[in-house]
C-alpha cells in the first residue's frame, strides 16, 4: 500500500484496523503482568479498550503529535458518524474513533516505534486518569 493512499484513507477504515491492533497490544500488555485467569484478564482489558479511556488518552496526547498526525486525528474526529453505541456520548465516541484511526494509520505506515510510543503513552494516561 502506498503512503499517500494511507494518508488519505477513509478514517473509519483506519479505525477498524486500529481497533484490532490496539486490542492485541493491550492483551499482550495484560498477559505480561502474569495474570492467567481469563475472566480477570477480560476485566483488566476493558479499562484500556473502553472509548472513555481512548478518548482521554487522545486528548492528552494530541499535542505531542506532528502537524500531519494531528491533521489525521482531526479528520477522524470530525468525520460524520452514522452510528454511535447507545448511552455513549457522541463526543467521546468521536475522540475514541480518532484514537483508533491513528493507531491504524501508524500500523499501516509501519511506524513501529511511533506506534509503541503512542500505545505505551495511552496506557500511562489511562493508568493515571482512570477510565
Amino acid at each position: 500500500m502506498k503512503i499517500n493512499d494511507i494518508k488519505t484513507m477513509n478514517t473509519t477504515a483506519l479505525a477498524y484496523l486500529g481497533d484490532a491492533v490496539y486490542e492485541v497490544a493491550i492483551r499482550k500488555f495484560i498477559m505480561e503482568t502474569g495474570q492467567s485467569n481469563a475472566d480477570r484478564l477480560h476485566q483488566i482489558t476493558i479499562r484500556y479498550v473502553r472509548a472513555e479511556g481512548q478518548a482521554k488518552a487522545m486528548k492528552k496526547l494530541i499535542s505531542h503529535l506532528t502537524e500531519e498526525e494531528q491533521t489525521l486525528v482531526r479528520r477522524a474526529k470530525n468525520r460524520k458518524i452514522t452510528s454511535c453505541p447507545r448511552k455513549m456520548d457522541p463526543f467521546v465516541y468521536k475522540w475514541a474513533t480518532a484514537f483508533e484511526a491513528f493507531v491504524g494509520y501508524l500500523f499501516l505506515l509501519e511506524e513501529k516505534e511511533r506506534l509503541d510510543w503512542f500505545i505505551d503513552s495511552a496506557i500511562a494516561v489511562i493508568n493515571e486518569h482512570g477510565a
